[in-house]
């Protein structure tokens, strides 16, 4: 275990306990593990993940930003972006849209190694399932910025995927956090859910 993996895997899994408890700090502390981990997966060719943390780190601080700054009625009781579910149609197009760009971003990552071998020696591993992952983790994560509570069950997919990835690709104590983050999913969905219904009905 390298010292990437460790203080990542720590950081990483203090801000998606945190983010599940609906607490502001998970924001910054979410922004140290995803430049960890930048390093990490582009020493294992999951390519990528590598570029799913740049990303990361820019909506780790548009998160923190969206739940300090919510607009005039999507306040809660701490001033904060309120806790809201995603309309049903709005949900499967989000799954659509998750499909497509599956299958365009395998099929990129699946060639980066021919494209561009001076930066990728080797081939991509899992390219459609790690872009599945990937994509799905982007709109996990616009979802949790808006507090919609669809976020937990999204996370849930890929982090039952990603535990498998990472045992295979023998990161294993990157495999154990997943796993844990999947019961952190079902924690964030039970707690939002609770709070969420904690509104009043003019609130919510």
């Amino acid at each position: 275990m390298s010292y990437l993996e460790f203080f990542g895997t720590v950081t990483g899994a203090v801000a998606t306990w945190l983010s599940a408890r609906a607490h502001i700090v998970s924001w910054p502390v979410g922004m140290v593990s995803v430049v960890l981990f930048v390093f990490l997966f582009y020493q294992i060719q999951l390519y990528p993940d590598m570029f799913l943390q740049v990303f990361f780190f820019v909506t780790n601080a548009l998160g923190w930003w969206q739940w300090t700054h919510p607009k005039t009625g999507e306040e809660d009781r701490r001033n904060e972006l309120k806790i809201t579910p995603l309309s049903a149609q709005n949900f499967w197009l989000l799954m659509g849209v998750g499909a497509v760009a599956t299958v365009l971003f395998g099929a990129i990552a699946q060639n980066l190694h021919e494209w561009f071998p001076v930066m990728f020696s080797l081939p991509s591993a899992y390219p459609y399932l790690d872009s599945f992952t990937s994509v799905m983790s982007i709109i996990a994560t616009f979802l949790l910025i808006r507090k919609k509570l669809e976020c937990w069950y999204v996370w849930l997919l890929v982090d039952l995927i990603s535990t498998y990835m990472y045992f295979t690709k023998g990161v294993k104590v990157l495999g154990i956090e997943y796993g844990f983050y999947c019961l952190i999913a079902f924690v964030g969905a039970w707690h939002w859910t609770r709070e969420y219904r904690s509104y009043t009905p003019t609130a919510a």
